[in-house]
């Protein structure tokens, strides 16, 4: 069973859309599970801070070292993959999500303020991954990003395990146009090849499609399409 751990200031996000759908009929199935730690309850003091402000200067605050560290060290298993979402990350990709669902359990850091103490990354060997070139008020959105990306490659939790190898990424490529009832729409039909019965023709018309998308809306994918 796939295991996957947050750490948070705000445990009530979740597991938020992971339960509903046929990713909630996975979690209650036991074909994985979720553990959400809230940060703050390693603080010491009474006023339970978990943030500072940082040396040198600057503007906002940092998730302090000794609180973060000490949540980690309680609740991470030796080997096990820790990600910190972070907007200076290694790009995450469908590659890194088909990685991740091969793993037994993953942890993710929800970060806040302007970041985290660096000697915490340093130290638990930390990986650091962003969604995209922007900025979130918080990891949490992100995370749920990452493990429903992961999570749909899981064995099992789709229900077909057809669904995810075609879909978009897959091979480089974006998806191909879908279609579905009725077969005429606002005096718009379905592409007769469809239609056909052929699915040789089926397949190419697909590809050459996916081949068309992938050349004009992601020129970095197409190069690297053509590069297999």
């Amino acid at each position: 069973m796939f295991r996957a751990q947050v750490f948070t200031l705000y445990p009530e996000v979740f597991p938020g859309p992971l339960a509903k759908g046929l990713y909630g009929k996975a979690l209650a199935n036991k074909l994985w599970d979720l553990k959400v730690i809230n940060i703050r309850d390693s603080a010491t003091d009474k006023h339970k801070t978990v943030d500072d402000t940082p040396y040198g200067g600057g503007s906002g605050m940092l998730l302090k070292a000794d609180v973060l560290a000490k949540s980690l060290d309680q609740n991470i298993k030796k080997g096990e993959r820790i990600f910190y979402l972070s907007p200076k990350g290694k790009k995450f990709d469908y590659k890194i999500a088909q990685d991740l669902s091969k793993e037994k359990s993953i942890s993710i850091i929800c970060g806040h303020f302007e970041g985290v103490d660096e000697r915490v990354l340093s130290t638990r060997n930390i990986e650091e991954v962003s969604i995209g070139d922007y900025v979130l008020s918080g990891g949490e959105t992100a995370a749920l990003v990452v493990l429903d990306s992961v999570l749909r490659l899981l064995p099992g939790v789709l229900g077909n395990d057809k669904s995810s190898i075609d879909e978009t990424f897959e091979n480089s490529l974006l998806e191909y146009p879908q279609y579905t009832k009725p077969q005429i729409w606002e005096k718009k039909s379905v592409p007769e090849v469809l239609l056909s019965g052929d699915h040789s023709k089926i397949k190419d018309w697909r590809l050459s499609q996916s081949e068309a998308i992938t050349r004009v809306r992601r020129p970095d994918l197409w190069q690297k399409y053509k590069k297999n």
